[in-house]
């Protein structure tokens, strides 16, 4: 027979496992990601995974999901994170003008969704949905601004555009060319899409070298297409630095190159606080706690002057 202190102990230690229900059941967070062969948000991915790992007192189970590039495989991964009822969804969106669906369906099951690395293009989300990004006008405006003052003020710049349909692209773009337009005698003679791709950058800028183009910059989107050109140009047997080559993202490999002399700058976006941020953000919201809905990541020059303390 119980005894009347053991009811009552029994009794507290049930009603504060109901209260904290959320805090000390497993939580499981369906992760939906562009696309796996992307070289930084693979980082994103890792830090997410470190991070899930090491959060204190929780046990969180991270489920990943690449739609390899494709709208439609993306909304049918998040349809299956929902009938497999996860307490949270964070996305990093294929195309970021095409996210209203995954919107409406995750706050319709009432499931917390963050939205990471790419903001999407509707800028009135509702509740329960959050957002761990960085200002890409702000990348364009440090890389545009770097190049502007290494050509002094004056030259012909060639464009490595991103993906398309990805609104990191069309606002580094914009950045570049705010700061640009500041300077009447810097010219965009060549700007095309290399997809965030090593080779395509390299295609793109070996191209332009046969067809005997003239350009004393390149201007790249990310540190991928930038090292593609870096490449291409010493194929050609331009010396390093002859044009400046630069990049965003911070990359190991970027890193790496702007320390051999490859590419001048990168623009460093923190692949760490926006994977370690996103899970944060996405744990407060499953147990209901106050949260940022919109955080904020700041960008970084990365020149060779400081590029050692980024390794």
């Amino acid at each position: 027979m119980k005894t009347p202190r053991l009811l009552a102990s029994l009794a507290l230690s049930l009603s504060v496992s109901l209260a904290s229900g959320v805090a000390l059941a497993d939580m499981r967070i369906g992760v939906a990601v562009s696309q796996f062969d992307d070289a930084y948000i693979t980082y994103v991915r890792e830090y997410m995974d470190k991070k899930a790992k090491a959060m204190p007192g929780d046990k969180i189970t991270l489920q990943f999901q690449d739609a390899r590039a494709d709208v439609v495989q993306q909304l049918s991964q998040i349809e299956q994170f929902i009938s497999q009822k996860v307490d949270a969804i964070i996305v990093i969106p294929v195309d970021t003008a095409a996210t209203k669906k995954i919107t409406k369906e995750a706050t319709d099951a009432g499931i917390p969704l963050v939205y990471v690395n790419r903001a999407p293009d509707d800028p009135k989300l509702p509740h329960d949905v959050a957002t761990v990004v960085s200002n890409e006008i702000e990348a364009g405006h440090l890389q545009g601004q770097f190049v502007a003052d290494k050509l002094g003020g004056k030259g012909n710049v060639v464009v490595l555009l991103g993906d398309l349909a990805n609104n990191a692209t069309t606002n580094r773009t914009k950045g570049v060319k705010e700061i640009f337009a500041k300077y009447p005698d810097i010219k965009i003679t060549q700007e095309q899409t290399g997809i965030w791709l090593r080779d395509k950058g390299m295609t793109l800028t070996n191209d332009w070298i046969t067809q005997d183009q003239k350009f004393n910059a390149v201007v790249s989107n990310n540190d991928e297409m930038a090292i593609g050109a870096a490449m291409a140009l010493k194929q050609a047997g331009i010396k390093p630095g002859t044009v400046i080559v630069t990049g965003v993202d911070g990359t190991p490999d970027g890193l790496n190159a702007i320390t051999k002399g490859d590419m001048a700058a990168s623009v460093f976006q923190d692949a760490k606080g926006q994977g370690e941020g996103a899970i944060d953000v996405a744990v407060k919201m499953i147990k209901k706690e106050p949260y940022t809905a919109a955080t904020l990541i700041p960008y970084q020059l990365i020149t060779p002057d400081n590029v050692a303390k980024f390794k």
